[in-house]
């Protein structure tokens, strides 16, 4: 499949609209784009931006994902024409804007179960809606009304024609018929030929003429337990290997140490990876197939775990060092060709070690560019002895700025978690 043509070198922010400010508005968020394209940001999701239903509401302003008009900004957040002016803003700086889309369910008070016949919506004996799984504020709609799927993307369109979005996040998009997803791309790219889509799921199949990416939950749950202690590096290198073999070449995959889910409900990325998390970061950038994330806060180093359905503003913060590290990793992103997404990276070569149950080294390299990575994945200091054979050579150091020296034959001792990023250019 081909993708949009930005979407290879990309990174993409996680924006949490009510968080990101102490007004929680996305006039106020407009004001973080100039900061985003800085650090070297190329396309912003949006969580949902739509109005959240009352009825069964969690906690004071409720659930993103418990939508109640698809066409409708939330007034938390502003109005149409302030979202309007935020995606004209972002666009001007060479910005993308990605909608947060929820297929599998609306509010239960959602206008469509006012407006629309029954049969839109799964029904239980008493001829409620049904609640999927525990989310008690929610409707679940009923995919075997094809109806549903005509009005799903007749909304989606909304975005795309009248208000010129880029493309959507699509949440827990396996909970509907892949079907339904093949036409939406049809569709869209009847409107908008370089429509982006990107899957909250996994697997091989949803790249079959649906998405362009999937998330990376494997990878990241393998690299949770390295920094756990729960598992080995080689269980991490497995599940590389395996996105390698079972994917097709031009599949894309969401890179991250944290997002809203991970953030909200499991703790913070600091929490989450402790000590691992600077080598875990720089591996999210250099990883094959990879589109990496960065969630709201992490930016500035934010160790924070976001209340979910009220109220938690992130404090205004300056650029700091955690900063600069984002924005090394997404200058290299952008211009060393062999981290391009899908088919266009360069090829993955592992590099042997004396110790593969602690240290990860490979290369990735085509014929513009090599990336190579090292580190020592473990909370040990371990004695490393490779030969890198022919990739020795000098390399630009990506975190510290400075030139290196890459030895045919390396040696020496390797602090727990410490990793070396080097770039050469051919």
């Amino acid at each position: 499949m081909q993708h949009a043509v930005w979407s290879y070198d990309a990174v993409v922010y996680e924006m949490n609209v009510r968080q990101l400010t102490e007004e929680g508005t996305l006039s106020a968020a407009m004001r973080h784009l100039q900061h985003l394209c800085d650090i070297g940001v190329d396309a912003v999701w949006l969580m949902p931006i739509y109005p959240i239903g009352e009825v069964e509401r969690k906690g004071s302003l409720g659930s993103y994902y418990s939508i109640s008009d698809y066409c409708a900004v939330n007034p938390e957040f502003g109005t149409m024409a302030d979202f309007d002016a935020f995606v004209a803003e972002a666009h001007r700086l060479g910005l993308k804007v990605l909608l947060d889309w929820v297929a599998n369910h609306t509010a239960r008070d959602a206008k469509w179960l006012i407006e629309k016949p029954a049969s839109w919506y799964e029904r239980d004996e008493q001829g409620a809606a049904k609640v999927p799984w525990d989310w008690s504020d929610t409707a679940k709609l009923n995919y075997a009304e094809k109806a549903v799927w005509q009005g799903q993307i007749d909304a989606m369109k909304f975005w795309v024609t009248k208000h010129k979005v880029d493309g959507f996040r699509c949440d827990m998009a396996m909970l509907v018929p892949l079907e339904f997803w093949q036409e939406v791309r049809r569709e869209l790219q009847c409107v908008k030929k370089n429509i982006f889509m990107l899957a909250e799921a996994e697997g091989a199949e949803f790249f079959n003429s649906a998405f362009d990416a999937c998330y990376g939950w494997e990878v990241h749950h393998a690299m949770v337990d390295v920094a756990q202690g729960k598992s080995r590096v080689w269980e991490l290198r497995n599940k590389i290997h395996s996105l390698l073999a079972d994917y097709p070449s031009d599949s894309m995959h969401l890179s991250f140490t944290s997002n809203h889910d991970e953030n909200s409900w499991s703790g913070s990325e600091y929490t989450r990876f402790g000590d691992a998390l600077e080598a875990m970061t720089a591996l999210s950038f250099v990883l094959p197939k990879s589109l990496p994330l960065i969630y709201t806060g992490q930016e500035y180093g934010y160790d924070h775990s976001f209340a979910f359905f009220d109220k938690d503003a992130m404090p205004a913060m300056e650029a700091n060092a955690t900063t600069e590290r984002y924005r090394r990793l997404c200058e290299m992103k952008h211009t060393v060709t062999a981290l391009r997404a899908a088919d266009l990276g360069g090829s993955f070569v592992e590099v042997n070690t004396n110790a593969p149950d602690c240290l990860l080294a490979f290369v990735r390299e085509n014929q513009h560019s090599r990336v190579v990575f090292i580190a020592n994945m473990s909370p040990y200091k371990v004695f490393s002895d490779f030969h890198t054979g022919i990739y020795a050579g000098e390399y630009d150091d990506v975190i510290s700025g400075e030139k290196a020296t890459l030895y045919e034959h390396t040696w020496g001792d390797m602090e727990p978690w410490s990793y070396r990023l080097l770039t050469q250019k051919f």
